[in-house]
């Protein structure tokens, strides 16, 4: 390993003007005749909304799907056998699914399929496991033998006691003799990645009619789940992402989709010991495990022994295909660890592979097969081309799919004892193994570069929100489900306590630390780790932490015993509902909750006004709508004696933003018109917008003649501007709005930061933290010009990845420097942020910060 070992075959560059990180591959698919860079879909979720490579434009019925919560998709309750068939309902054919082009089998074709599949005998099994934020079916399929009921419940049995007493399961031998692997193979999650659905269809059928010893042992001692195709929005129309625009492989901490919270539920409730995920297009074929850095959290000493071992199967398999450059244009495989120096790592959880150890996955891997087939392949290759390069990929996707199998059958014992292994360090707050030439014996080249450890608190503390609804109180409650839909055990004080040295309320939530799943609790409330020394280039987000940018008070402890604190289990947060029952009211907008309840009760022409401190005042006649408000938003109302500013109004929001963007605004309830370059120059009415917001996708400089005059007149007339990044920093500067000058950091710089807010409207009460990607500041304020928010002193950076270019544009370069300004230029308001506080749906905390600016800018 080292420096010995080859450089990594991608290469990482940003385009400016986007705002947006792409990923180039050096060693594209394709035919091997044909040697130049192929590009690859941006890391980042920044697209604008209008080029054809984003999914569906993000319609309004999308986002509403992803922000209903509320379903449970798989069955609970009284435990069934198996088979468990269900006749699926086929869709409509649909001659416009992108599949057809490439030979591969479109989505209306899977039920069908499905349900012939399950009239082959009585080993197949199919649930649905949520539906698409486009509304379709996602289809989990069962392979293994059958079970009576009985049978089945003692397998629940084994697997909730190797979750909650893995002490006890290590010594059980009916876990050790009966216990069937969990395996799960999850296909298609970006949906112009299509090769996976197929291969797993091809599977699940050879499964179902084997009579070969081996198949039958195979599944008479492992259970076979298969998510047929994660993405099916995306399959359809050939995008990366899904109806929403989100890309699903970068949502995992969030989980704000429901393809993605499907999977958390597999996950939990399947809790596979074995993992892949089928991607494309790398050549060779790309096969985790990966380059450093590698994720702090994990038990990877278990992690790494496991998912090298099945690597190497996996690249035997592919390779034993007989596919060659010359012949093919297929290139031999790569297992990044072993061949890569740096620049596909593990660090970040929000992918699939990364995010499933946390739930026992003890090897788990991206899968890239090697010919591509989308975005500009697809377009300009003949359809021939296109289909043997498809055929190929199926090839290799089947192959490492029976790899796996055969990895899962031969080291089920092992594999279940080191799942267990997992549960039971973080059970009882062992330390974590590092990883050596000692400790993972087999796994060549380990050096002091892939050693990532960390030393867990003892406990968290989520304080206690106020009933009179003071800050962090609805954050906290949604925080808290957050950790409990990710299976992490949390506990709510029944009484005052002290607890390292600190005191806290009856209603504080607590989560001790000494728990299965310990792992990704510190994930979700940590703060992360600086890592910018380490490597030089990072594949995707450096820091994520939940704790910082949520808004809700977190507490790291590190001494004192929780388990002496009075409290309970939850299985959910505490409601937030609350209206006090006499005087106005007070509601503060500190979560994107209480911006929805805001505009709701605009909506309803209720007369509300800024309370100037990130809080408004809603008259006391307005309590049966308020009360309407909270029960349905879970937030609180609080009595005032403040009489309030400036009467707000309902905001028409036009916005030239990205579908994580949209997602975020329409979360808050703000009515939105998507605009862009073409959209303007096509012919937009101003009259139906307050406010733009704009981040992405609108260039001043491309505008027609009209279309300029339009948007300087809309501005003259008192319209608002909002703008994210470079940007937005761009059409302030071109319709001469506010003065100010933007300085642009490393592009591909993220992470949370220290930040330091005014009183103001736009961030006061905010969280002391934010989010930047491609961050920039301001410098040369004009008159009238206010600093709503500036980067930290010293070192901003608390947890990611930011190091300066030439010795510019790093984290010490913005240090005390305007991040977010505000001001006014004639009739408009603007607010200009360096931040990105609506990135993917992640720092809820922050997404407040834009609804503010949005309603006091008009």
């Amino acid at each position: 390993m080292g420096t010995s070992r080859p450089s990594r075959p991608v290469l990482l560059t940003a385009s400016a003007a986007a705002g947006a990180l792409v990923f180039t591959a050096l060693t594209p698919g394709g035919a091997g005749a044909d040697p130049r860079p192929a590009p690859r879909p941006a890391v980042r979720d920044t697209t604008p909304l209008d080029p054809p490579n984003t999914a569906a434009k993000a319609p309004k019925s999308a986002a509403a799907r992803a922000l209903d919560a509320t379903a449970t998709p798989l069955a609970t309750g009284k435990v069934r056998g198996y088979p468990r068939e269900r006749k699926l309902d086929a869709e409509p054919p649909n001659p416009a699914d992108k599949s057809l082009k490439l030979g591969l089998t479109p989505y209306h074709a899977i039920a069908p399929r499905l349900n012939a599949i399950q009239r082959l005998g009585d080993r197949v099994s199919v649930e649905v496991a949520g539906r698409s934020a486009g509304g379709h079916e996602l289809y989990l399929v069962t392979v293994t033998a059958p079970e009576s009921a009985r049978e089945a419940a003692r397998q629940e049995r084994m697997r909730r006691l190797i979750a909650d007493a893995p002490a006890a399961a290590a010594k059980d031998k009916a876990v050790k003799s009966a216990y069937k692997t969990p395996v799960f193979i999850n296909n298609n999650i970006h949906g112009n990645e299509w090769e996976g659905t197929d291969a797993a269809l091809k599977l699940i059928e050879r499964l179902a009619k084997a009579e070969d010893g081996r198949t039958r042992r195979l599944l008479a001692h492992n259970r076979l789940y298969f998510n047929v195709t994660m993405n099916p929005d995306g399959r359809i129309a050939g995008t990366r992402e899904n109806a929403g625009g989100f890309d699903l492989n970068r949502d995992f901490v969030t989980a704000s989709q429901p393809e993605t919270r499907a999977v958390r539920d597999i996950a939990v409730t399947k809790q596979p010991a074995v993992m892949i995920d089928l991607h494309g297009y790398v050549n060779g074929t790309l096969i985790e495990p990966t380059t450093p850095p590698h994720g702090e959290n994990y038990e990877y000493d278990l992690f790494l022994k496991n998912t090298y071992a099945n690597a190497l199967g996996m690249e035997k398999a592919v390779n034993g295909l007989g596919y060659t450059e010359a012949k093919d244009g297929v290139k031999p495989a790569v297992i990044p660890f072993r061949d890569q120096e740096e620049g596909w790592d593990d660090w970040p959880p929000v992918f699939t592979p990364q995010y499933m150890p946390f739930h026992g996955a003890v090897a788990a891997h991206t899968i890239e097969f090697p010919m591509q087939v989308n975005y500009e392949e697809y377009d300009s290759q003949p359809v021939a081309e296109l289909r043997r390069r498809s055929a190929i990929n199926v090839d290799i996707a089947g192959a490492a799919m029976t790899a796996t199998l055969d990895f899962a059958e031969r080291k089920r014992r092992s594999l279940i004892a080191d799942q267990i292994e997992v549960f039971r360090r973080g059970a009882a707050g062992a330390r974590q193994v590092p990883v050596s030439p000692e400790t993972v014996p087999g796994v060549p080249g380990i050096g002091p570069e892939d050693v990532y450890t960390t030393t867990f608190p003892r406990a968290y503390v989520v304080p206690a929100g106020g009933r009179g609804g003071q800050r962090s109180a609805a954050a906290a409650s949604r925080l808290v489900d957050h950790l409990l839909a990710n299976d992490v055990r949390v506990r709510r004080a029944t009484r005052d306590f002290r607890l390292g040295g600190r005191a806290y309320a009856k209603g504080s939530y607590v989560v001790d630390m000494r728990q299965p799943k310990r792992g990704l609790a510190n994930v979700l409330l940590a703060d992360g780790r600086d890592i910018s020394g380490k490597v030089s280039v990072m594949y995707d987000i450096s820091g994520w932490s939940l704790g910082r940018l949520w808004g809700a008070s977190v507490v790291s402890v590190r001494a004192g015993d929780p388990a002496r604190v009075e409290s309970r289990a939850v299985s959910r947060s505490a409601r937030v509902a609350y209206v006090a029952p006499r005087g106005d009211l007070r509601l503060r907008l500190d979560d994107p909750r209480e911006v929805a309840a805001l505009n709701s009760l605009l909506g309803d022409g209720v007369r509300v006004r800024s309370g100037g401190d990130g809080s408004v005042v809603v008259p006391g006649s307005a309590r049966g709508l308020a009360r309407a408000a909270a029960r349905e938003y879970d937030v609180a109302f609080s009595a005032t004696k403040a009489r309030g500013g400036e009467v707000l109004r309902r905001t028409r929001v036009a916005a030239a933003v990205t579908p994580g963007e949209l997602f975020a605004l329409r979360e808050m309830g703000f009515d939105v018109v998507p605009v862009s370059t073409a959209a303007l120059n096509a012919g937009f009415d101003w009259r139906g917008a307050d406010v733009l917001f704009v981040s992405a996708g609108l260039e001043y400089a491309k505008l027609t003649g009209a279309a300029r005059a339009g948007l300087d007149a809309f501005f003259a007339r008192g319209g608002g501007l909002v703008g994210r990044g470079a940007v937005g920093a761009a059409v302030n500067s071109a319709a001469r709005l506010l003065p100010v000058t933007p300085v642009r950091g490393n592009a591909d710089a993220n992470g949370v930061v220290r930040v330091r807010n005014s009183g103001g409207p736009v961030v006061g009460g905010a969280p002391g933290a934010s989010f930047v990607y491609a961050p920039m500041w301001f410098t040369r304020l004009g008159a009238g010009v206010r600093v709503e928010q500036a980067y930290g002193s010293g070192n901003p950076l608390v947890s990611g990845h930011w190091r300066p270019v030439d010795g510019r544009g790093g984290p010490r370069d913005a240090a005390g420097e305007a991040a977010v300004v505000s001001g006014r230029s004639g009739g408009a308001g603007v607010v200009l942020f360096g931040t990105e506080p609506l990135f993917r749906a992640h720092p809820k905390g922050a997404f407040t910060q834009v609804g503010r600016a949005l309603l006091t800018v008009r």
